[in-house]
């Protein structure tokens, strides 16, 4: 993103997890199209379409030869397999984005969020509650015609038991209570990590040497 002066800063690489059901997909999307100069990472799947996803929109889907030759080539910034499929985000993708100044967000599971702590300093973590397990609950089963049967359901409700007890590790944390009061709230920690001063700090001391002059 460009300061008032027109120098280039890399942009700010933002990590969002929650158990499966919370909603975190669909805040980030309200969020890229509400604050200028951030993306939504599109992540790398071995798991086939569902019905009405993209390739190159949602996902970029490809085969699981491909995603086992990335892995080789070390060409993912984090990846995981959930649910028996492989995800995955593109180191060079982020990386390009970040050098051309845009905020970068990426939507992961909680074992993607740890390798990307490990792997780079500079990550903005958030983690987004669900209101209650029963609301969780009522949510996965309400989307069940995606085509989960109930043992799988109960699978992603236990495995959301394990992934809330990683809250504490993240940087920021939220409750999807309300979608527009949670993506306000997303909004804010974006807009507190611009004005970080260390973010800021070339193109203030840019502007303190107009003072000397």
């Amino acid at each position: 993103m460009e300061d008032q002066l027109g120098s280039l800063r890399p942009g700010h690489l933002f990590v969002v997890s929650a158990p499966s059901g919370t909603g975190k997909t669909t805040l980030v999307q309200r969020l890229v199209t509400r604050v200028p100069g951030i993306v939504m990472s599109r992540s790398y799947t071995s798991r086939p379409p569902r019905v009405g996803e993209v390739d190159g929109v949602d996902y970029n889907f490809i085969s699981a030869q491909r995603f086992t030759e990335m892995v080789k080539a070390d060409a993912f910034l984090e990846w995981a397999t959930v649910f028996g499929y492989c995800y995955g985000t593109s180191a060079a993708d982020t990386d390009a984005h970040r050098r051309a100044g845009r905020d970068v967000v990426l939507v992961i599971d909680v074992q993607g969020a740890a390798q990307v702590r490990n792997r780079t300093g500079d990550v903005v973590s958030i983690f987004v509650m669900p209101p209650s397990y029963q609301e969780l609950k009522h949510r996965l089963w309400r989307r069940s015609n995606v085509g989960d049967s109930e043992g799988q359901l109960q699978r992603r409700l236990d495995i959301a038991r394990h992934e809330v007890e990683t809250r504490t590790v993240y940087d920021y944390g939220v409750v999807n209570d309300d979608l527009d009061r949670c993506v306000n709230s997303l909004e804010c920690i974006v807009m507190a990590e611009r004005a970080r001063i260390l973010a800021v700090a070339d193109q203030m001391t840019d502007i303190a040497r107009t003072f000397s002059e």
